[in-house]
């Protein structure tokens, strides 16, 4: 099931990812205003080289000057060099604005997907067991008659939402008779289960387990598949594991009514709702909280931090600042263990340092209002 800290992990790749685009959006502003004064070869006038470089010089210097103080216009006595960028200040925002969109989408679109994919992997196995029903060389008795493989097999609620979603494997029958044939036919396990006598529903139980983790989510060509298919699948995956996990524990081996599918939030318009506020807040943090990041971080200036650390540094202060019921101490730790898995080794220490100074400044400032539940520990 989803939690903060899986929603917080795909706002960073969303937020990483547009900022590498807003960088070459900039680089594209420069590009034009080079553009705008060169040469023209196919006039017929004589061209002022040397003041066109000047004027090239110059308007780059003072579209880089007002950008980095986050104005977003210039002035300047040259009719051409201010309305050039100006011209490249409004592509750049309608640019960004663009991709901060797109981004937003894709954000909200990969998260829904996630349940997708759980889909996907419960319902092979009763795509296995249709293969292994039909195959009549060998007996797959065992695997057939498993409570937890039929339960899978007679869930409604699974076949119309592998049906409704596309996630039933029909499309793929070939790829599936192989994975069977060279995967789950292969596995020991598989082979040592086939030959118990009278498997005990432990025993059953114990199967199924392993036929998720092991042979369609360890290291097999199933799992490849996945990762293939997924554009984040390393982190997606962990969550549909632990998704299947519950649904198996979900069923007694007896009523098989019990085996219910789980829903990927308990509220997700809630979830909804703080991814988007989170992106927003982050990808349009003000430049005196950017300097505030500066200004703590010693000779390093924030454009040349790792971009992760950038990252995880202004989505928690949006996050300081926008969600009054998160505890200070809870955001701080979460943004700490994403350093630790996402940036360089050193980012762990320097994100925890930085933190607790930027938060202690902001409380002092009367910057974080916290309430309710936002109260616990903010001492």
């Amino acid at each position: 099931m989803l939690n903060r800290r899986s929603l917080r992990i795909k706002v960073m790749q969303s937020l990483f990812a547009l900022q590498q685009c807003k960088d070459a959006n900039y680089e594209l502003c420069l590009d034009k205003i080079s553009e705008a004064f060169a040469p023209d070869l196919n006039s017929m006038e004589v061209q002022d080289k040397a003041a066109l470089t000047l004027q090239k010089k110059t308007a780059s210097k003072l579209f880089e000057k007002a950008f980095k103080k986050g104005e977003t216009s210039v002035d300047h006595d040259d009719p051409k060099i201010k309305k050039i960028c100006n011209e490249c200040f409004l592509f750049y925002a309608k640019q960004s604005k663009k991709d901060s969109d797109f981004f937003l989408k894709n954000l909200i679109s990969e998260v829904e997907k996630i349940y997708d994919h759980y889909i996907a992997v419960l319902s092979l196995l009763p795509a296995f067991a249709e293969l292994a029903e039909a195959d009549k060389k060998v007996s797959h008795k065992n695997f057939v008659n498993n409570v937890w493989i039929k339960a899978l097999r007679n869930q409604e609620a699974l076949k119309k939402d592998a049906l409704k979603l596309g996630r039933h494997w029909q499309d793929k029958a070939d790829r599936v008779k192989g994975w069977f044939r060279d995967v789950v036919r292969q596995d020991n396990e598989y082979l040592n289960y086939l030959d118990k006598k009278s498997p005990t529903l432990d025993d059953q139980k114990k199967f199924a387990n392993h036929l998720f983790k092991k042979v369609i989510l360890g290291k097999t060509v199933i799992n490849e598949f996945f990762e293939e298919e997924v554009l984040r699948w390393a982190e997606d995956k962990e969550i549909v594991k632990g998704l299947v996990e519950k649904t198996v524990k979900s069923f007694d081996g007896e009523d098989q009514n019990t085996l219910t599918l789980h829903t990927l939030s308990v509220n997700w318009e809630e979830d909804k709702e703080f991814i988007e506020k989170l992106y927003h807040k982050a990808s349009n943090l003000d430049e005196k909280y950017k300097e505030l990041i500066a200004n703590n971080t010693r000779n390093w200036e924030v454009d040349r931090l790792p971009l992760t650390d950038r990252m995880i540094l202004e989505m928690a202060i949006a996050e300081l600042l926008e969600f009054p019921s998160i505890p200070v101490k809870v955001t701080i730790n979460e943004y700490i263990e994403l350093s630790k898995n996402y940036s360089t080794p050193k980012s762990r220490q320097f994100i925890n340092g930085i933190l607790d100074v930027i938060a202690k400044e902001l409380k002092d400032k009367g910057d974080v209002k916290k309430s309710g539940r936002g109260l616990m520990d903010n001492k």
